[in-house]
């Protein structure tokens, strides 16, 4: 590998998370490679939904993006294909190692765009200490958390984003997987009785909720004792590590709904390279070395990063640190549900979520609410972005 002083810019997100995870990754490589300097930059944890991957790509060689660009990447080729550069032996232990989907969903076409450096769904999470002082226990089924809510003890996130994977969560726990055809996005049986039980639990969260992300739930559950209980919102191991914040949290497998557990919609974050990037040779090692099982358990995990692979998810050492946060959550992973990643869908999960929202806040007519989800869809097959 060349001795020439190289100079790398990366772009990640806004939380310890993404951002102190990447840092001491970055040091860590540095100091194995001293000619080697990655600089990481973050930005919101909307902007990292809703930025579009080309212009990023334009200036940064390093990349940690979502999968449902993994369409976008397949088509435009703003980033490389991994699955032609990095070896065929470390991308088959990447996919046999893979928590859920994680690895599977970056995959397009036979285009693989990024590596599933972490893992994350919804999933449930509680204050332990104030369940038990009130009384109460983690609830099991939808009609708990229905039972909770009642009480104003629930907080679930309500930005639109993730309005919307809570309805893909309930379609598909209802038994209809989203997006299969071209002429809807999902029935009108399942779409209408998703849409009513998404409204019934509206009734009883705090309008403060509807304009929280995950982080932000977190952050309230641990800073206050309003909330007891989260159902269902992308889970962060932050929160489950003594000391990170006031109060800690502990992270469950989520509720079951009509007798089947809730499949909740796959998030995580994978790393990606520029194609842009003059210094090809140097971020596959960095993208390799982040990946591995030795750093994803060890430098990844021990500054705030939540591993993808498989296993740091069964370590002993990461569990014992999170209360058991991998363990306890990773069936949750392995059910979670793939969300569409064709080259038209950040057009539909823009403009989507937002009337789920408005109708869990507010009620109004479900079928127009379906309709106009059901038009978006259609919309959304026809953009070239």
């Amino acid at each position: 590998m060349s001795q020439e002083k190289i100079q790398l810019k990366g772009i990640t997100w806004d939380h310890s998370r993404g951002f102190t995870s990447a840092v001491a990754t970055a040091q860590r490589f540095h100091e194995l490679y001293p000619n080697v300097e990655i600089t990481w930059e973050k930005r919101s944890l909307q902007a990292f939904a809703d930025e579009p991957i080309n212009k990023l790509a334009e200036r940064y060689d390093l990349l940690i993006i979502d999968h449902p660009w993994a369409g976008f990447a397949a088509r435009t080729k703003v980033i490389i294909p991994l699955n032609e550069y990095l070896p065929k032996e470390f991308l088959e232990d990447q996919a046999a190692n893979s928590v859920g989907k994680s690895h599977e969903s970056y995959c397009f076409d036979g285009y693989q765009s990024a590596l599933a450096i972490d893992a994350a769904t919804p999933v449930a999470a509680s204050r332990p200490d104030l369940l038990e002082k009130l009384g109460k226990k983690a609830p099991e089924t939808w009609e708990d958390v229905m039972d909770l809510a009642k009480e104003g003890l629930v907080a679930i996130p309500g930005i639109p984003q993730d309005t919307l994977m809570s309805f893909y969560m309930i379609c598909c726990t209802l038994g209809e997987d989203v997006a299969l055809t071209k002429d809807y996005f999902v029935s009108e049986t399942i779409g209408l009785k998703a849409l009513e039980i998404l409204k019934e639990l509206g009734k009883y969260i705090d309008p403060a909720c509807y304009d929280m992300n995950p982080i932000k739930v977190y952050e309230a559950m641990t800073l206050t004792d309003k909330y007891a209980y989260s159902p269902f919102a992308y889970g962060y191991t932050n929160y489950s590590r003594q000391g990170y914040a006031k109060h800690f949290l502990k992270f469950h497998d989520v509720v079951s709904l009509e007798g089947n557990k809730l499949i909740t919609t796959l998030g995580g974050t994978g790393l990606a390279i520029s194609a842009n990037s003059n210094h090809r040779e140097i971020t596959l090692a960095y993208a390799q070395y982040v990946a591995s099982p030795e750093t994803q358990k060890g430098v990844f995990f021990d500054n705030g990063g939540q591993p993808g692979h498989r296993g740091a998810w069964l370590d002993e050492r990461t569990n014992a640190v999170t209360s058991n946060y991998f363990i306890d959550t990773l069936p949750t992973l392995d059910r979670a549900f793939l969300r569409p990643r064709y080259h038209g869908h950040m057009y539909f999960q823009d403009h989507a979520g937002a009337p789920i929202r408005e109708y869990m806040m507010k009620g109004g007519d479900t079928k127009k609410v379906l309709d106009g989800l059901n038009q978006l869809y259609i919309e959304s097959l026809k953009k070239t972005m």
